[in-house]
């Protein structure tokens, strides 16, 4: 199913739209004849990868139909400056009442995207994957992380009953990383990788020992990292997460981990600059 048909993204535009409308347009309402029509363009104003388009139909379908939508730019493409990415045209009424929503999905999508974008081509050429993590808005995570499957990246758990990740404050419920990562492989569903967090490299050998399948490498320098994958040598997949930036991505990538999480394309990326012009027809 595409992600835009599923429920949780129609009660999500929904609820963006009676958190931002209330009882209705008040301004509009009182100076636009409710059978004036126009048309409008949403356009970027800056270079950016765009995610969230098939949204702007789904918001007109949430406010009763009656605007036409021809989406110009397909999520995934790069845009420039003055591109136009959809056009709209229906009521006056309507187009200025999903004009804020609309925009605040688009540009908030499409900021993720080319933020992940950003990251990808930083290691391009090296085989690790760049994921997201947890760290999403409340309520927008099944759009962030689709955003962030526009720009190139890929997605860690979505939620935590699809994933094992054993990390520190589990360690320490638990008794030791073999008890916990023993635990975890006694009661996994078929399929489910255990996954535990190593801060010091003392942990990774721990946690080989344990036959974890995942490492997560957290906080460590480039020079453990490296380390990590001479002592590993394959026998766990290695997740590089923590401080990770456009500057030393590409050093860590260097190291020869198969993944690096980044909680910023998620809880960080700069919105994306677009408007939306109105047009009398």
């Amino acid at each position: 199913m595409d992600v835009f048909d599923l429920p949780a993204v129609t009660a999500l535009v929904n609820a963006a739209l009676a958190e931002d409308l209330g009882a209705g347009d008040l301004t509009t309402r009182l100076t636009i004849a409710a059978d004036r029509r126009a048309r409008a363009e949403i356009s970027a104003q800056v270079s950016a990868v765009i995610a969230g388009v098939p949204l702007v139909r789904k918001i007109s379908a949430a406010l009763g139909g009656g605007v036409t939508v021809v989406e110009a730019v397909a999520d995934g493409r790069s845009v420039a400056a003055g591109d136009v990415l959809a056009t709209l045209s229906g009521p006056a009424q309507t187009l200025l009442a999903m004009e804020r929503v609309a925009l605040n999905f688009l540009q908030h999508l499409s900021g993720i995207a080319t933020l992940t974008a950003r990251f990808v081509a930083a290691v391009d050429g090296y085989r690790c994957r760049i994921v997201d993590t947890r760290k999403t808005t409340p309520g927008l995570r099944i759009v962030q992380k689709y955003a962030v499957r526009v720009g190139g990246g890929f997605n860690h758990r979505q939620r935590l009953d699809d994933g094992i990740l054993i990390k520190n404050n589990h360690i320490t419920a638990a008794g030791g990383i073999a008890p916990a990562v023993a635990a975890a492989q006694a009661g996994a569903p078929h399929g489910v990788k255990v996954e535990v967090e190593c801060r010091t490299l003392d942990e990774v050998e721990a946690a080989v020992a344990a036959r974890a399948e995942i490492l997560l490498l957290d906080n460590m320098s480039v020079e453990q990292l490296a380390e990590a994958v001479r002592r590993v040598r394959g026998r766990a997949i290695l997740e590089a997460s923590g401080g990770v930036s456009l500057a030393n991505v590409a050093a860590i990538a260097a190291t020869g981990v198969d993944i690096i999480s980044i909680g910023a394309l998620t809880h960080s990326a700069p919105a994306v600059d677009l408007h939306m012009t109105l047009f009398l027809e």
